[in-house]
């Protein structure tokens, strides 16, 4: 395995990492108490601890997934996107069948890759 194309043709790096605390609040609580935490976003939000990607990737953390709830199939023009299920199973659909996603499981979906979730009708869930 090789690495990509360089991206980044300084000699000596920069510091640019960025930080998000575990403590900070969600940027989304919906009325059935999901909450969703803007890990890292493709453009600036202009929120507290808001880290962009220049349009690479958005990463999200979604937390009490409602019973039932989920997407309808739908794809980004300018982002990639990942899910990582970190408890309990997530239906995820890959654009050709649909998945069992379980603690553990990745699915990543490139910019224009059809896809969609939804968690059991009986017990949230967390990505």
């Amino acid at each position: 395995m090789s690495y990509p194309p360089d991206r980044y043709f300084g000699d000596t790096g920069e510091i640019s990492a960025s930080f998000r605390p575990a403590s900070a609040d969600p940027e989304l609580v919906n009325p059935a108490g999901t909450r969703t935490y803007y890990l890292a976003t493709s453009q600036p939000t202009g929120r507290e601890h808001d880290i962009a990607t220049d349009g690479e990737f958005g990463l999200y953390h979604v937390v009490e997934l409602a019973p039932g709830a989920g997407t309808g199939t739908h794809f980004h023009r300018s982002m990639s996107e990942s899910f990582f299920v970190t408890d309990g199973a997530l239906a995820v659909y890959d654009g050709a069948k649909w998945r069992e996603a379980t603690k553990g499981d990745f699915l990543y979906v490139p910019p224009g890759g059809l896809h969609s979730f939804y968690t059991s009708p009986t017990s949230p869930r967390r990505f």
